[in-house]
């Protein structure tokens, strides 16, 4: 949008073009630059503004799990925050990271494609040290990692890394499920070089040993849910929400008001069909219950409840003893 210029600014440049100061085609010239932008088709912006603040907030929620978590499996000071978010080319971020790095592979259900999760090796052995017994000292000899530490660094990030889809509820079900290890990300094409993707620095602290995990998130990955990362789709699932609860809530005063069907069933028996025709009155029928046993208590022809017959004052009455569960 351009400038919208002051009452006072517009007396200024009509005197400076009146008095010759200003020439007319200087300012037509400059009006030309200011149209012309600079645009690197390398780096396509598929995101905006609001979904990147929403992928931010995402992120936030997600870092305070992660915290939670590690916390609870480390028993050490441990500390997620998001440092930034921003859209790249999918080479560009290979070859920012390490050359020999540990990069979880994530498969995002429904979506297609996977997430990378890159963990700094200094932070993945503070953590494997701590869950060994050290102290929690970082060190990096990623290159000589044995097949016990890749099996319990593989445990440890797959119990973490599944509950990324929780911090997507509000958006979508998603379901993460942690699919491989890998060491080099050279050899890892998980989309073309020039593909945009979402890259989500997250500053990691265990201890005294701190460093990143990145989070690469394809566009082709997201792209059936990111309409749904819009400030206006939030307000409308607000909305929605709202009138969900109100028509809840209208519903459950109607229950409360409903009247329903209670009998009470003293016991059974079988007759044959002669037995029946010469019934007489005064004639004993001997039930299939004790007189100890409790009573069946039906609701709408529905068993609900177990209940022991009685007299409150002079009105016969029942107790409800347990409530009889669905088969």
């Amino acid at each position: 949008m351009s400038e919208v210029l002051s009452q006072h600014e517009i007396d200024a440049l009509l005197s400076a073009i009146s008095s010759g100061d200003m020439e007319v085609e200087e300012i037509r010239s400059q009006e030309e630059e200011r149209r012309v932008k600079v645009y690197d088709f390398k780096r396509a912006l598929r995101f905006s503004k609001d979904q990147m603040r929403n992928l931010t907030r995402i992120h936030e929620q997600f870092a305070r799990v992660l915290t939670t978590h590690f916390s609870a499996q480390l028993r050490t000071y441990v500390q997620f925050t998001v440092n930034t978010v921003e859209q790249l080319p999918y080479d560009e971020f290979i070859h920012s990271i390490p050359n020999m790095t540990l990069i979880n592979l994530v498969n995002l259900h429904p979506l297609d494609g996977r997430v990378i999760f890159e963990v700094n090796p200094n932070i993945a052995y503070a953590m494997l040290d701590r869950l060994l017994g050290g102290p929690g000292e970082g060190m990096n000899k990623i290159e000589n990692l044995t097949e016990i530490e890749t099996r319990i660094l593989t445990q440890l990030f797959k119990r973490a890394f599944v509950q990324y889809g929780a911090a997507w509820e509000s958006i979508a079900e998603i379901e993460a499920e942690y699919d491989d290890l890998e060491i080099n990300p050279q050899f890892l094409q998980l989309v073309s070089p020039n593909e945009t993707v979402i890259l989500v620095s997250i500053y990691v602290t265990v201890g005294e040993v701190s460093g990143t995990l990145n989070v690469c998130l394809p566009f082709v990955t997201l792209e059936p849910i990111i309409p749904k990362l819009s400030s206006h789709f939030w307000m409308q699932q607000e909305k929605r929400k709202s009138a969900d609860n109100q028509e809840s809530e209208h519903m459950q005063t109607q229950l409360m008001g409903s009247i329903v069907d209670l009998k009470a069933v003293l016991g059974q028996t079988e007759l044959s069909f002669g037995e029946l025709l010469h019934l007489e009155v005064g004639d004993c029928l001997s039930l299939q219950t004790r007189t100890s046993d409790p009573v069946e208590l039906f609701v709408d022809d529905r068993k609900m409840f177990k209940a022991r017959p009685g007299l409150n004052g002079k009105h016969l009455a029942l107790q409800v003893l347990q409530r009889i569960e669905e088969e």
